[in-house]
């Protein structure tokens, strides 16, 4: 059976991300390797590594671009959606969509990372 262990994200700048999902976001650094960063985030690690490097790092063909394809979002679970984003726009997160209740019950909002990525702020389904 596969287990999803890490998100590893390509960043355009990997100190504006950094300073985002740790002092934002209040995301602890699992392992700092230059180039490649880990957070803990919980039973998934969050990576990030810079655009630049990643085709050095994985040897994989990689074409650095800068155009964003918005194919997929990342999904953060909280107690508070509401208090959650108000700490965020506090920090000057960009708030993308307001939190809303959706028909099932959960509670959801969108911020977005310095590289645009979608972030989902939400209740739990449990």
């Amino acid at each position: 059976m596969l287990k999803m262990r890490y998100l590893i994200l390509y960043v355009s700048s990997l100190e504006k991300s950094l300073t985002f999902y740790t002092e934002s976001l209040g995301l602890p650094i699992r392992g700092n390797h230059g180039t490649y960063v880990e957070l803990d985030t919980g039973n998934t690690v969050l990576a990030m590594i810079e655009r630049g490097n990643v085709q050095e790092l994985t040897g994989l063909n990689y074409k650095h671009t800068e155009a964003s394809s918005q194919t997929f979002e990342i999904g953060f679970v909280t107690d508070d959606v509401n208090s959650t984003i108000e700490d965020l726009r506090t920090k000057g997160v960009n708030i993308i969509k307001e939190p809303i209740t959706k028909p099932w019950g959960q509670t959801v909002a969108y911020v977005a990372d310095p590289d645009g990525h979608f972030i989902e702020i939400c209740s739990s389904m449990d």
